[in-house]
């Protein structure tokens, strides 16, 4: 199978013939108008589907849980998926209403699969105890997180289907079964085409984890779950120098992919349709699919900025939101993007792109327009409300070092204790001259550590500033003071004033 695919329509005429007046007559008429167009109106709605977003929380420093909740609502998004049970998180999500996917770590599924009586202490503590009426609406419990990933080398292969029997087991003992599903986010490595036919119609589950994903499925059908999986065109782009650049799009593509009676003219399409073969082939042509994560970076790769992130986010948003599905499979499509918010803490293993797969910057601002309701409209995402910086200064490099034969060993140490992924190559800040580059490493490493003076020495090299050393293309941030930096500076404040009163005492003692 080639890299550019790896990586139910209403019945109007029951609808209508069900709809004859009681009795002739004008008001009747009209009624019976304004009924034909409410289900009008409802059909198209139900066309449209509701939009998730994952957040992620691998950052320095977060943001106040309520004021992302709200802001999320403001947003008019329905769904959240989160990786982990946060106990501030779930509790700003008390009342809101937002669906919500709730999941379990890799690191935790051989334990859980191994111990019921975890699983159950799991889903006492992180569903049952927010599942209350006004509570929080947690519909979905993601059992791992792309266990099957060719790069974990099986290693949660053992666990992950007793993992998930054993959460689902606990949800249902806990009598919320009929309302909670548990299922498991799979990365799209899980299916391909042979290369001998390398189209979406010949796709199937990889030939040595396939009987295992099909006993998953077939638990998953039974409990009326969903498969969910993680489709990323920017990642077949990014693994394939020859892959065109415009498949990877929703905009038209000149060379199309024919499947039979089926044409193919971006990535995303195909890769669904592998997946909707795949099932077939595993006997459950119309299972559920999920799209748990999709999206686009903006930064830490050539490919990866503001440009091509808007048109592959709005791109997607009016495709699936438009009810016509794909070739293989009409009707709307349920997707989480990825991601909310940058995280300035993720291995960059994958690529210096991890850190930026954020609609919104590190601090819950918007980084493009984006219409969520698909209607092609220029909107602006509302930003987090309520941000507080920690004060706008910056560790730069001196103007006035001479010696800078320690400068390359303190760039090397800057960056890797803080996030230096926008210096390079095809990046926001790569056009920075060496300086820079030591200007931007070293005011990072300063912000990651909340601004503590000691931290902006390097050597003699560095100076604090509160001229703003950023350009058009290259932002150096000020941290946000979330309530953990804070509290750092306020203790820092209070042993230096500590500091100072002991210090006049002491005079004071010396001079009586």
């Amino acid at each position: 199978m080639p890299t550019f695919l790896i990586h139910e329509s209403r019945d109007f005429k029951k609808i209508f013939t069900k709809m004859r007046p009681a009795r002739k007559g004008l008001i009747n008429y009209h009624q019976h108008a304004v009924t034909v167009l409410l289900l009008c109106l409802l059909v198209m709605v139900s066309k449209v589907s509701s939009l998730g977003v994952n957040w992620g929380t691998m950052a320095s420093h977060q943001l106040p849980p309520e004021n992302v909740v709200q802001m999320m609502l403001d947003n008019g998004f329905d769904k959240v998926k989160l990786f982990e049970a946060d106990e501030k998180i779930l509790g700003a999500l008390i009342g809101t209403n937002l669906e919500v996917m709730l999941g379990i770590p890799n690191n935790m599924l051989r334990e859980i699969s191994q111990d019921p009586e975890a699983a159950a202490s799991w889903v006492d503590a992180n569903i049952t105890a927010y599942c209350f009426k006004g509570g929080v609406n947690i519909r979905y419990v993601a059992v791992g997180n792309e266990p099957f990933l060719k790069s974990y080398n099986n290693s949660f292969l053992p666990y992950t289907l007793s993992a998930l029997k054993s959460i689902q087991e606990a949800i249902n003992h806990a009598g919320l079964g009929t309302v909670v599903k548990a299922t498991i986010p799979f990365n799209a490595d899980v299916y391909n085409s042979p290369e001998s036919n390398p189209v979406p119609s010949a796709g199937d589950f990889r030939p040595e984890i396939r009987d295992l994903t099909v006993q998953i499925i077939q638990y998953l059908h039974s409990n009326d779950a969903p498969f969910v999986v993680n489709i990323y065109p920017f990642l077949s782009l990014y693994g394939n120098i020859y892959f065109p650049l415009d498949y990877a799009f929703f905009d038209g593509s000149n060379k199309p992919i024919k499947d039979g009676d089926y044409l193919y003219t971006n990535v995303f399409d195909a890769n669904f349709d592998t997946l909707v073969s795949s099932l077939s082939r595993a006997g459950y042509p119309e299972m559920k699919i999920i799209i748990g994560e999709v999206g686009w970076p903006t930064d830490g790769d050539k490919n990866a900025n503001i440009q091509n992130a808007k048109r592959f986010n709005q791109g997607l948003i009016q495709h699936v939101s438009g009810g016509v599905g794909t070739p293989a499979r009409n009707g709307s499509i349920d997707v989480y993007l990825f991601s909310l918010i940058d995280e300035n803490a993720k291995s960059i293993e994958p690529g210096s792109f991890e850190r930026h797969w954020g609609l919104f910057e590190f601090d819950g601002k918007p980084k493009y327009e984006l219409d969520l309701s698909g209607s092609r409209e220029e909107k602006g995402l509302v930003a987090v409300e309520g941000v507080r910086y920690m004060l706008r200064r910056w560790c730069i490099l001196d103007p006035r070092a001479k010696e800078l034969e320690e400068l390359p060993k303190n760039i090397d140490y800057a960056c890797s204790l803080s996030d230096c992924t926008s210096l390079g190559y095809g990046s926001s800040c790569n056009h920075l001259s060496a300086k820079g580059n030591a200007s931007y490493a070293f005011n990072m490493y300063y912000q990651f550590k909340n601004q503590n003076g000691w931290d902006c020495d390097f050597s003699g090299l560095a100076v604090v500033t509160d001229e703003d050393p950023s350009d058009d293309e290259c932002q150096f941030p000020v941290m946000i003071a979330d309530g953990h930096s804070m509290a750092l500076l306020h203790k820092t404040l209070l042993n230096i004033l500590l500091a100072v009163l002991e210090g006049c005492v002491v005079f004071l003692l010396l001079i009586s």
